[in-house]
């Protein structure tokens, strides 16, 4: 484990470092506190050097906020394409979160934050990191998405396909998009699965809060696999279904992508992967990005096999990605013919989120072209 050194007065101090988003350990830290400039915190911060907060926590907060704008000032470069502003859209993001991820914090080994005003952090932070063990530093930036992460757990995301709500936790893509829950919740069942719904079977694939589980419970199939890669979201797509009171109906399986075992063939097999071909910078990220678009690929390659004769697979997928110039049209419809599918329907559906509509957002042009679909398909005869 790396371990962050600073001189404290004459003491010498050590905390284990910890970055969700694999920052390296700062080669230099120095001591910052309420008489810290924004510019000379920005200059630093620049260089490499991270300032470990000593100060009041909100005066953190105003300082963290003051760097974010000496970010803005800079301005950018004008875009020649769509994939040119992507690429200098991802850019500027990772350079902003470099440089404001050099305002430190310490917690102790109760994650207790030990600055004037500070909030008890304690549940959040065991929710997020597990239990306690040793003192800790972590990026402002972090813990402040930590107690994001936190409220939104306790609050909830309303989910009107469920009439009721679904908790996520940190590092577990919410469900706040809701226009590809409602595709999956109107798009006609599989005839077999019609046909037959006290033997029906669903599979959910990266099924993150679970909530694409639930919606195919809600809608009568009578046995439902969910699967993830991450144990967080297991975790998470467990504590919903259990809140929804649907645990004799889904199954929450993994880590893996298809579910393992005699049972491997469903009547629908449900998948929302990633829909940017790109490398997530963090956690949350990672229900966004996917390089070379692993599970899309890995999805369509085993869907084949893992279907009952007569029945389908559902992809739900935007096409930003094609607006950006990251992925062709054909390039999907490739991949689909090459993994043995065809397509036998699709139903489109447009965005409601505010930024499809924020002129001042970088990647305007694309997203307010953007379309998400859930794509019918089924295997070659």
């Amino acid at each position: 484990m790396s371990t962050i050194n600073w001189t404290q007065g004459h003491t010498h101090r050590s905390a284990h470092w910890h970055s969700e988003n694999g920052a390296p350990l700062p080669k230099r830290t120095v001591l910052a506190d309420d008489r810290t400039k924004a510019d000379d915190a920005y200059r630093q911060a620049c260089e490499g050097t991270a300032l470990l907060w000593q100060g009041d926590f909100h005066n953190a907060r105003q300082l963290l906020q003051a760097m974010g704008r000496r970010i803005d000032r800079k301005p950018s470069r004008p875009s020649t394409s769509p994939s040119d502003s992507f690429h200098q859209h991802r850019r500027s993001s990772s350079h902003r979160a470099r440089v404001l991820g050099k305002l430190l914090v310490v917690l102790d080994g109760d994650y207790n934050l030990a600055l004037r005003r500070a909030p008890d952090l304690r549940q959040a932070c065991q929710e997020a990191y597990g239990p306690a063990t040793e003192p800790m530093a972590v990026s402002l930036r972090e813990l402040l998405g930590v107690i994001g992460a936190h409220q939104w757990r306790l609050k909830g995301v309303d989910v009107p396909a469920l009439s009721a709500r679904v908790h996520p936790h940190y590092g577990v893509f919410a469900p706040v998009r809701g226009e590809y829950v409602d595709l999956v919740a109107r798009a006609p069942l599989p005839a077999v699965a019609r046909q037959l719904p006290a033997s029906s079977t669903a599979f959910d694939l990266g099924t993150g809060t679970g909530v694409l589980a639930a919606v195919l419970a809600r809608r009568g199939i009578n046995r439902v696999v969910a699967t993830d890669i991450s144990p967080r979201a297991l975790a998470c797509a467990r504590e919903n279904v259990h809140r929804l009171g649907l645990t004799d109906r889904i199954e929450v399986s993994g880590p893996g992508l298809f579910p393992e075992g005699p049972e491997r063939r469903a009547d629908l097999v449900v998948c929302n992967p990633p829909w940017l071909p790109a490398r997530p910078t963090g956690p949350i990220e990672q229900g966004v990005h996917d390089p070379d678009s692993t599970m899309l690929h890995g999805f369509l390659a085993g869907l084949s096999a893992h279907l009952r004769p007569g029945g389908e697979g559902w992809l739900i997928l935007s096409d930003l990605a094609e607006h950006l110039g990251l992925r062709t049209r054909r390039h999907l419809l490739d991949a689909v013919g090459a993994a043995g599918l065809r397509v036998v329907g699709r139903i489109d559906t447009k965005p409601r989120h505010p930024r499809a509509k924020d002129a001042d957002d970088p990647l305007h042009t694309a997203r307010s072209a953007e379309t998400t679909s859930l794509w019918r398909l089924v295997a070659m005869e």
